[in-house]
């Protein structure tokens, strides 16, 4: 009988920036597969197909990935190893490009949830805090940000309940605020914070009987990065983030920027929450329901 598998898919902070060990990362996904095994096991990271004891894992979440790069690139992967468990937490960097599509991303994680549980895998959803208000951004800059991660958390929470995810609501509450859970550049949870996200995941999988090791320890393993570690990450691996994506993102931003101000201008703020309420609303109402969707492969 071989061990069961629990594999992450998603973008950075699944990939656990913010949260070095060594030379690479670890982060929540990492963390919680720990918790994951039996009393008295372990879990290891593993390669495709391999065992690493009671609980076999896979991270397969890569920096700057997009929901198309889950659906083309993780999701055959991800399948082939038939989980017990996934992970799909993406969808801020879709936010974060000129290219962003609400339909899009609503039906990219329909076929993403669909094809996982399909081979009767249980899932692993969250909503995230968006980046405007995380970065600091001023509010003209950040507002069109939060209503875009908002419509995203929106989709998540429903396709979450339709395929019966265990799902964290991480978008609020006192860990978004405070900075011993955050890295440098103010986007990635530091070891803390990933730490926070781990336990609470497990906390949820406990419920349902899923988590039978111990919860991941709230404590940092690690000290926590100096000052000018700090810095020097951001002045650079941290600028080569920012400048890939301003160089995408930023003309639109602007644009939509400007357009906030109008609206606010004109007292007809409302309008653009209504405009993506809406853009939502079509975006759930055009996927077909479960047992009216064809098999995928």
């Amino acid at each position: 009988m071989r061990p069961p598998r629990f594999v992450a898919l998603g973008d950075s902070l699944t990939e656990g920036v913010g949260d070095p060990v060594g030379d690479g990362w670890r982060g929540w996904a990492a963390l919680l597969a720990d918790g994951l095994a039996a009393p008295g096991g372990s879990c290891g990271s593993v390669a495709p197909g391999g065992s690493g004891g009671p609980v076999a894992f896979t991270n397969l979440a890569v920096s700057g990935g997009q929901t198309r790069d889950v659906l083309e690139r993780q999701l055959p992967k991800a399948l082939a190893l038939r989980p017990d468990l996934a992970s799909v937490v993406v969808g801020v960097n879709d936010t974060l490009r000129c290219t962003f599509d609400i339909h899009a991303v609503a039906t990219r994680l329909d076929r993403i949830y669909a094809a996982l549980t399909a081979q009767g895998t249980t899932l692993i959803t969250a909503c995230l805090p968006d980046p405007g208000t995380m970065l600091g951004l001023p509010g003209a800059l950040s507002r069109p940000l939060a209503r875009r991660q908002r419509a995203v958390n929106t989709v998540v929470h429903a396709l979450s309940e339709r395929y019966g995810a265990v799902h964290l609501h991480a978008a609020e509450g006192g860990w978004t605020t405070d900075r011993a859970m955050w890295s440098a550049d103010r986007l990635h949870p530091s070891e803390r914070g990933h730490r926070q996200l781990a336990a609470r995941i497990h906390a949820l999988l406990a419920e349902r009987g899923l988590a039978t090791g111990a919860a991941p320890s709230a404590e940092p393993e690690f000290p926590v990065p100096t000052k000018k570690a700090s810095l020097w990450w951001l002045a650079t691996a941290g600028t080569g983030w920012v400048v890939r994506r301003c160089t995408d993102l930023l003309p639109q931003l602007l644009r939509l920027a400007a357009d906030e101000m109008r609206h606010r201008a004109r007292g007809t703020s409302a309008r653009l929450d209504l405009r993506t309420a809406a853009a939502v609303s079509a975006a759930l109402a055009a996927l077909s329901v479960p047992d009216q969707r064809p098999d995928v492969a």
